[in-house]
């Protein structure tokens, strides 16, 4: 699989204040990649480079194998882009607001009613199409956001925490609607997200912190090396998982216990099988990972 986006050593300053710091990072076509960090990490700003409305101080941008600097244009072509916050035009109404994106990709008659027909069922919107995007709710105007930024069937989709604030129904659409398209089409997403669930289901995550990366890899690899496994006891007495020498929790009916990792889990199950005759094993989360990571809390969700 072909790396989509490369970025190397990126650094951008605002004044004296490093915003992004020697920054080098791949996102592999088709892939989920997750780009995690409290506000002011780095994440708008590494996207605003991206996008071309931002220059960088130093480093290299391709996308798709075309070097920023060189063909900006063909870039953000490539691009589809849902902003933190809305970007449409609230006295217009929804069809306006998509036709008069579309023409800048010069879709234009049957190619935009056709495209429109299509971006109706994808997210449910043909309700919505005469109504003035004012008065729609938070949850309608982000399904017209992301609607405007598949018009062009965009190789990359840049959502930068599109469900924040969202109501859960709204979500799992917006969700399903992203896991067709990957699958559909093929199509890369980059997303930055106060959802500990939803990096928890990409394939690649990156945490920053004051514009470094902190750590880098799969969900599995990061709780791997920045979590422990859990295993959480029930039906025991206290008394008898003291005998086990390792930190627990209390919960309302059950110990939670922390180990290592699975092996480590399973050489207590071994050792003192007469206690686990009720008991769950579970990896440690994203939540965690992020905490141990950065020292900081990444809040916005549950993870599941």
């Amino acid at each position: 699989m072909s790396n989509l986006i490369e970025i190397e050593h990126l650094n951008k300053a605002f004044g004296t204040v490093p915003a992004v710091q020697d920054l080098s990072f791949q996102v592999r076509e088709g892939e989920l990649f997750a780009f995690l960090g409290i506000n002011g990490a780095g994440k708008s700003t590494t996207i605003n480079i991206m996008c071309g409305q931002l220059s960088k101080d130093s480093g290299t941008v391709r996308i798709g194998g075309i070097d920023l600097d060189t063909d900006a244009d063909r870039i953000k072509r490539s691009l589809g882009v849902v902003f933190q916050n809305s970007v449409l035009d609230k006295d217009l109404t929804v069809r306006d607001n998509l036709e008069s994106r579309a023409a800048l990709y010069g879709i234009h008659g049957r190619a935009f009613k056709e495209r429109l027909d299509e971006l109706s069922c994808l997210l449910e919107l043909k309700d919505l199409w005469k109504r003035t995007v004012g008065k729609l709710s938070g949850g309608q105007r982000r399904r017209i956001d992301i609607a405007r930024a598949l018009l062009h069937r965009p190789r990359l989709l840049i959502l930068d925490e599109p469900t924040t604030g969202l109501d859960p129904q709204t979500r799992n659409i917006l969700w399903k609607v992203i896991g067709d398209l990957r699958k559909n089409e093929h199509m890369t997403v980059f997303l930055t997200t106060h959802y500990m669930e939803e990096a928890a289901d990409a394939d690649y995550v990156v945490i920053l912190d004051s514009g470094k990366i902190s750590a880098e890899g799969t969900p599995l690899m990061l709780k791997n090396t920045y979590t422990g496994d859990f295993v959480t006891l029930y039906g025991v007495e206290e008394s008898q998982v003291r005998k086990l020498g390792a930190k627990y929790v209390p919960l309302r009916d059950a110990f939670r216990i922390a180990v290592p990792d699975t092996a480590a889990a399973t050489e207590l199950i071994l050792k003192y099988p007469e206690l686990f005759r009720d008991y769950e094993i579970t990896k440690g989360k994203m939540d965690d990972v992020f905490l141990a990571v950065t020292g900081k809390k990444l809040s916005g969700g549950t993870e599941k």
